[in-house]
């Protein structure tokens, strides 16, 4: 393991010294060698009420120890089925690093993970972080882990356990990255997997808060490096700053579709990530089949339009890039989808009927 400073989220983030360098003669410390220690512990402090606050009834850990104790409650599930996902944020968080706003961040890493293994049915349980850093800054990485907090709160999940990672020379100073761990379940007879999908289907779509955390790297290309403009400066045809825009977090779907699934059959669901709709819908079609969207169905949000506008973007190339304002999709059959889209509405989502399925590869068809 290399010599790092580990701090801590939850139960093995601990003021760990691991690798520290110690020479009497020479009188060489870590500090001086760029990983503060001291800074590190300041931090744990700053978190321990942040994973406090995300704490489910059956874990068994707190701060500090090596690993993350999780009591499943298997009387709950006839056939449990523990599903995991990770994933990061991306180049979204140079926008965090431009405006100097970092609490918004770890709901993206949460909902990256979080409605991922939502598709399949699956409950999130828990969650893992790590941020890895040049030289940590304990208020802003506590930022992070606020924003951490506050997506394992919608999702219902807990804060288990994470690391941080203090490795100067590493990362430019004032930047760093992070990853996120979900794990859930889902009883195996209701695993969501698409395989009961067939002709005459209606695929409904929830609402994105605007990019979530795919695409960045072409938005950041075209407002920042083509057209030179500065993330405080306010875009009229946004209504805001538009680092405000770029930096709004990812939409966590979990308590909204648990509760449809306890009472539909939802045959597949998609959550809208890289790729866009052209590239996340058909992971869920059986062979033979296709999806039929309607790009009329819904508004786009004003910052796909403007994205399209500066910089000449193609349709194609819009769809298969960003969600479009479409962050999840549900497929369920036609004779139920009234009664979904109603309690969707009743759980305070704005579901819109968008499609079909049809006979056809499994691709998508925008008419």
């Amino acid at each position: 393991m290399t010599a790092k400073k580990k701090t801590a989220s939850a139960a093995k983030r601990g003021p760990a010294r691991e690798g520290q360098v110690t020479n009497p003669a020479e009188g060489l410390t870590y500090r001086q060698s760029g990983v503060d220690i001291a800074e590190g512990d300041r931090f744990v402090d700053l978190i321990k009420p942040l994973a406090a606050s995300t704490r489910r009834p059956e874990v068994l850990t707190g701060l500090g120890s090596f690993g993350s104790l999780f009591r499943l409650n298997a009387h709950k599930f006839k056939d449990p089925v523990l599903v995991s996902g990770t994933d990061g944020v991306g180049t979204k968080l140079k926008i965090a690093f431009m405006t100097g706003r970092h609490n918004t961040v770890g709901i993206d890493l949460v909902a990256m993970c979080v409605n991922d293994i939502l598709t399949l049915g699956a409950e999130p349980l828990f969650f893992l972080d790590y941020l890895a850093t040049g030289k940590l800054k304990p208020e802003d990485a506590a930022a992070v882990i606020e924003g951490v907090a506050e997506g394992c709160r919608q999702a219902g999940a807990a804060l288990v356990g994470g690391e941080t990672a203090e490795m100067p020379g590493f990362y430019a100073v004032g930047e760093y990255d992070a990853a996120g761990f979900a794990v859930g379940v889902v009883d195996k007879p209701k695993i969501v997997d698409g395989r009961s999908i067939k002709p005459g289907d209606v695929v409904i779509g929830l609402p994105s808060s605007g990019l979530h955390s795919n695409g960045y790297s072409l938005a950041r290309k075209l407002f920042f490096e083509i057209k030179g403009y500065d993330a405080r400066k306010r875009i009229p045809a946004l209504g805001q700053a538009l680092g405000d825009a770029l930096l709004a977090p990812t939409r966590i779907y979990v308590k909204p579709v648990l509760g449809l699934l306890k009472r539909y059959e939802i045959k597949g669901m998609a959550h809208i990530t890289g790729g866009g709709i052209t590239g996340n819908l058909p992971r869920i079609l059986p062979k033979g089949v296709r999806a039929v969207i309607r790009r009329d169905a819904w508004t786009i949000p004003p910052i796909f339009g403007l994205i399209k506008k500066l910089g000449g973007v193609s349709d194609d190339e819009m769809f298969r890039t960003f969600n479009m304002g479409i962050g999840f999709m549900l497929v369920v059959s036609p004779e139920i989808s009234g009664r979904v889209a109603a309690s969707l509405g009743r759980a305070g989502e704005n579901p819109v009927v968008i499609g079909h399925i049809e006979k056809g590869r499994e691709d998508v068809l925008y008419v």
